[in-house]
């Protein structure tokens, strides 16, 4: 998949080999992992996910689709979005995303899970899409509720992290409820 998903400030394009110094600025900083399983990334484990990622277009069918999320003034990556069809019998999959903190708090992740939402639903014919994040990312949270996700619920130690577990807020939304939500828009 080559093409560029177009949004007002920002496109997503597929991910590519040239995109790991981006990845690693962000992918590196304790900030950006705090909430994560993984992380913050040394170099190697950087280049490994991008390998992950570019394997992972290759396959067929194509279940994981990542983005990296470029600024248009500038055209600077600025951080990266995903979608992975976990289900296709059941037409479900999931959405998530992460910046570099100098980009936090300006809408562009809002804007980039919007884009993720509109490729699974129109693109990939998704009729369920869900996202999770850890009870402690408020940020997310608001998030997922500004683009009408329901929170579903609680997933107990849902993530194995710092020699602890951490639980996972469950968010969805259906596809007529994401159609409806854009007709008031």
């Amino acid at each position: 998949m080559s093409r560029r998903i177009e949004g007002m400030r920002i496109y997503l394009r597929p991910m590519a080999a040239e995109d790991l110094d981006a990845v690693h600025s962000y992918a590196s900083l304790e900030s950006v992992s705090e909430h994560q399983p993984w992380g913050p990334n040394s170099w190697e484990e950087t280049k490994a996910y991008v390998e992950d990622v570019l394997a992972d277009a290759e396959e067929l069918p194509q279940i994981r689709f990542v983005f990296a999320v470029i600024l248009k003034e500038g055209e600077k990556m600025i951080g990266a979005g995903e979608i992975w069809l976990h289900n296709y019998d059941n037409l479900a999959g999931e959405i998530g995303y992460v910046f570099h903190p100098d980009y936090w708090g300006k809408g562009f992740a809002t804007e980039t899970a919007g884009l993720l939402l509109a490729f699974g639903f129109k693109e990939k014919r998704l009729h369920r899409i869900q996202a999770t994040c850890s009870p402690h990312n408020a940020r997310s949270k608001k998030l997922l509720e500004k683009l009408g996700m329901v929170q579903e619920g609680r997933i107990r130690d849902a993530l194995r992290m710092n020699g602890g577990w951490r639980d996972s807020l469950l968010y969805s939304i259906l596809e007529d409820e994401w159609r409806a939500g854009k007709e008031q828009t």
